[in-house]
C-alpha cells in the first residue's frame, strides 16, 4: 500500500485547519479585547517497515504517518489600548481578567470591555455577566468612577452638591497557563485543569495589571504576521497536495505495468 497518498492527506486537513484558524484571527482583528489563536502541530505514531505499530519486537526502521492538530491555545499578549472617555469602558494594563458569575453560578473570566449596570443595578460585561464580587451602582448615581487599583465609586448630586461613595472594589485573577483557558464565548473564558487554578490578586501588585477607565483594549492580531502565516499554510497545503498527486502518478503508473 502507498501510504504516502494518506500521508499527504494528513498534511492537508491539518493545514487547513491552520488556515480556518487564521481566518478567524483576521476577521477579528477589530474585536475589541480579541485573543488570537495559534495551532500547535504533532506527529502522528510510528510504524515498523513491516507495518506493525512502534515499538513492536522485531522493529528496526520506522516510518511516520502524518501530522495533526495536536492543541489551538490563545495567545494572551495585551493588545494596545485606545481611549474612548466613557465611563463604563474599561481595559486591562497588563496581566489579568475580571471574574464574572456565568447564568450556571460557575465562574468565568474577562478582559474587560464596555461595561453595563444591570436591571438590578450590577456592573456586569455587554454579555450581561454580573461582575464578581458584585458592585450596586445607585439609580441616582451620575457617574461612576473605576481606579486604576479597581476602586469602584459613585457619585451622586443634591442640588449643587456633589458626593462621593466608595461602593467596591475590583479584583484581578490570574492562571499559570493562561493559554489553557477555555472559550465560553462573548469575550468569556473558563478554567481547565491545563489552565490551573485561578490566583487572585489586587491591581497593581504581584505581577497583576492595572485598571484604565474609559479605555478600551484592542485585539493583539497582527495583520502582517496572519498574512505571512497565511502564506505557509497556503504552500505547505500545496506541497502536500503535490505529494498526493505524486503518489497517485506512481500507483497509476505501477497499474499500467505490463509483463
Amino acid at each position: 500500500m502507498n501510504d504516502a497518498l494518506y500521508i499527504a492527506a494528513t498534511g492537508m486537513q491539518a493545514q487547513q485547519q491552520s488556515i480556518d484558524n487564521i481566518a478567524n484571527n483576521m476577521v477579528n482583528v477589530s474585536t475589541t479585547g480579541f485573543k488570537k489563536s495559534r495551532i500547535n502541530f504533532q506527529e502522528l505514531m510510528h510504524v515498523g517497515t513491516n507495518g506493525n505499530p512502534s515499538g513492536a519486537a522485531g522493529n528496526v526502521s520506522l516510518l511516520g504517518i502524518g501530522i495533526s492538530v495536536d492543541s489551538i491555545a490563545k495567545d494572551f499578549s495585551s493588545g494596545i489600548l485606545t481611549q474612548t472617555d466613557s465611563q463604563l469602558d474599561i481595559a486591562i494594563n497588563g496581566s489579568g481578567f475580571l471574574e464574572v458569575t456565568l447564568a450556571d453560578g460557575s465562574h468565568g473570566y474577562s478582559r474587560g470591555g464596555t461595561l453595563e449596570v444591570t436591571k438590578d443595578s450590577y456592573l456586569a460585561t455587554s454579555g450581561g455577566h454580573v461582575l464578581k464580587p458584585a458592585i450596586h451602582i445607585a439609580a441616582n448615581a451620575s457617574a461612576v468612577i473605576i481606579g486604576a487599583n479597581g476602586k469602584v465609586s459613585v457619585q451622586t448630586q443634591t442640588g449643587p452638591h456633589v458626593t462621593t461613595t466608595d461602593v467596591g472594589q475590583l479584583e484581578l485573577v490570574d492562571f499559570s497557563n493562561p493559554s489553557g483557558l477555555k472559550v465560553a464565548g462573548k469575550g468569556v473564558y473558563t478554567p481547565t485543569e491545563t489552565s490551573g487554578d485561578a490566583i487572585y490578586g489586587k491591581p497593581g501588585e504581584q505581577g497583576m495589571g492595572t485598571f484604565t477607565q474609559g479605555a478600551l483594549e484592542n485585539s493583539n492580531v497582527s495583520l502582517v504576521e496572519e498574512m505571512v502565516a497565511l502564506m505557509v499554510a497556503q504552500r505547505a497545503y500545496e506541497l502536500s497536495s503535490k505529494m498526493a498527486q505524486a503518489s497517485d502518478e506512481m500507483m497509476t503508473m505501477t497499474n499500467n505495468l505490463r509483463r
